[in-house]
């Protein structure tokens, strides 16, 4: 038989096989299950679908009832999604996530922040922990100085560590089990500001004085007005102003 007929045979061969048989994928020499048309069997390794974001995902055109993707920035560490002919849902049948959106109920609060990688902010619960103190006058609390975005959290922790006191505002945060989540803190001072611009959309704020997790000194720590956004600061073992928990995503 000359290469041209062993071409034309192999080519027949193959047409025959991808159109009638089924297929396992194995490492162990199995034969494909009698229900599947592709049968992937392995004991030490998984099945990898295509990794894609949000945006890769959306731009899919025409996508076929049934495809699968993983979403790689869909909800908080991404997601799978299978397309139901119509829109993308997760695993449990739910609207597929999308892009984070300020006021959006999500993670255990409202968001009210969002970074400019548009996939990480922070997250407000829905309503406040008793009024209390700041706590420990008298005694500087290392590390608990940061002001910025993005240090709420680790101001919460050192207060924790640094001051033993029961109730007061960083631990309320601290300790708070809320929607679920347990990684809850006391706003920074931009933090707490950042929810403040947004006290409409989060709602059930009173026109009043919060404290942040921001220490100025041994004595006292920054507060703001949500009536008028303004910062002030007060004895750390002053009055009793009200307090509100956050959370990163």
């Amino acid at each position: 038989m000359n290469k041209l007929n062993l071409l034309i045979a192999a080519i027949l061969m193959i047409a025959s096989f991808s159109l009638t048989a089924q297929v396992a994928i194995t490492t162990g020499g199995g034969s494909a299950n009698a229900s599947a048309m592709l049968d992937v069997q392995s004991t030490s390794k998984g099945f990898l679908l295509p990794r894609m974001t949000f945006v890769q995902k959306n731009a899919i055109i025409i996508p076929a009832a049934g495809l699968m993707v993983w979403c790689s920035n869909c909800g908080e560490s991404g997601e799978l999604e299978v397309f139901n002919g119509t829109s993308w849902t997760n695993m449990m049948g739910g609207a597929g996530a999308g892009p984070f959106a300020i006021g959006q109920s999500y993670g255990g609060g409202i968001i009210f922040y969002i970074d400019g990688t548009g996939e990480h902010g922070l997250i407000s619960a829905t309503n406040d922990l008793p009024n209390t103190v700041w706590g420990c006058s008298g005694t500087t609390i290392s590390g608990a100085d940061g002001t910025a975005i993005g240090t709420g959290n680790q101001n919460t922790i050192d207060i924790m560590a640094g001051c033993s006191t029961a109730g007061i505002a960083a631990r309320l945060c601290g300790d708070l089990d809320e929607g679920g989540y347990q990684d809850w803190f006391l706003p920074s001072k931009d933090e707490l500001f950042q929810m403040f611009l947004q006290a409409d959309v989060i709602g059930g704020f009173v026109n009043s004085f919060y404290w942040s997790s921001s220490e100025i000194d041994a004595n006292y720590a920054w507060i703001l007005d949500f009536d008028y956004g303004d910062y002030d600061y007060d004895s750390k073992d002053g009055p009793n102003y009200y307090v509100r928990a956050v959370r990163s995503f």
